[in-house]
């Protein structure tokens, strides 16, 4: 490490657990108060995430979407991790992909993020070209 970085080896983000729990307790989460409370655990104050169709800015929004996307593809879908997140310097990254528990896959993709301090800034969910 350089003299000019401040931090300790022992403070490096750790962006696995962080993005599987995104994954797991915001957008596998069907409890619109557990949500919330995950989402007020894992994101900074007033993040930002970025969607093909859109931008979606703060806390209560970010729950409303995933909430969304759950009520639409039904009570079977889930969003599965796909190996270890890997980043570093405050940007990590999730390969995913999701369905209903039996198949197939409906969608897959990637989260990009920027964290500080331990929390989720910025999100970038960025979606794979439709196989076929």
């Amino acid at each position: 490490m350089s003299g000019s970085d401040s931090r300790n080896i022992n403070e490096v983000e750790n962006y696995d657990a962080l993005l599987r729990a995104n994954l797991q307790r915001v957008f596998n989460e069907r409890d619109a108060q557990k949500r919330i409370a995950a989402v007020h655990e894992l994101f900074a104050g007033t993040p930002t995430m970025y969607e093909p169709a859109g931008i979606v800015t703060g806390r209560a929004a970010i729950s409303e979407v995933a909430g969304a996307l759950l009520d639409q593809f039904g009570a079977d879908f889930a969003f599965v991790p796909e190996g270890p997140a890997v980043g570093h310097h405050g940007l990590g990254y999730l390969r995913w992909h999701a369905g209903p528990s039996a198949g197939p896959v409906v969608v897959s993709g990637v989260d990009v993020a920027e964290i500080k301090a331990g929390k989720i800034v910025r999100l970038w969910v960025l979606l794979d070209a439709p196989q076929g």
